[in-house]
Formats: structure tokens, sequence, C-alpha cells
């Protein structure tokens, strides 16, 4: 299992925010991807759709580098809604606490729809 987490449907704003303060640890090359580690050591993995790594790239645009200290909503990488839309398998986006064991104390909250901070 990868981990714990939530998975969402991308609006059409274009970019892809940080979803919690902290460090970005990995960008994917093809820029789909990215993980943020917290200060409290949560680690955070963020995954744009399904099969978007075999887009090589096309559609995302990077913003932030790795290393970046980070804020939550900050922008990170920027995508093309309508062409990943089109050529991607899906665009849910899955968003996954990695080290979730770690946090067994974590509760689930259900909730309709996020709003960036």
């Amino acid at each position: 299992m990868v981990g714990d987490g939530v998975a969402i449907e991308p609006t059409a704003s274009g970019v892809m925010l940080a979803p919690a303060s902290g460090r970005v640890e990995k960008i994917f090359d093809t820029n789909h991807a990215f993980s943020i580690v917290t200060p409290a050591g949560i680690e955070i993995f963020v995954h744009f759709g399904m099969d978007t790594v075999q887009l090589e790239g096309k559609g995302f645009e990077r913003i932030a580098e790795e290393g970046a200290v980070v804020k939550a909503g900050d922008p990170l990488i920027k995508y093309d809604y309508d062409f990943l839309k089109a050529n991607a398998k899906s665009i849910i986006t899955p968003v996954i606490i990695s080290n979730y064991q770690d946090y067994a104390a974590l509760n689930p909250v259900e909730s309709g729809t996020a709003t960036a901070i």
C-alpha cells in the first residue's frame, strides 16, 4: 500500500497548490507528481491523474523547485486542464500521506468540496 489519503477532481484553475506547508521533497521529471514533507514530518504525495506519466510531461509546467520551502496554497505546478482532460486516462488526483502509519491518531473527515487556503 502506498499510503492513506483522498482523491480529488482538479478544477480548471490550471495550478496544483501545496496541500500543506513544508519542504518540496520531490517533483517528478515529468512534473505530474510531487511530494512535500511538513515540519511535523508528514509526507504528502500528490499524483495528478492516472497514468499521466505516459504523457511524458506534456500538459505540465514546473513552478517550484525541489527543496523549496512552501506555505499551504503556494503554486507548485501549472497544468493544462483541457489537454489533460482530453489525453489522460483520468484526472482524478490522489493525495496520499505516505507515512500514515506514523500518525495512527489521524481521523478522517468527510467534506464535499475542498478549497485552497
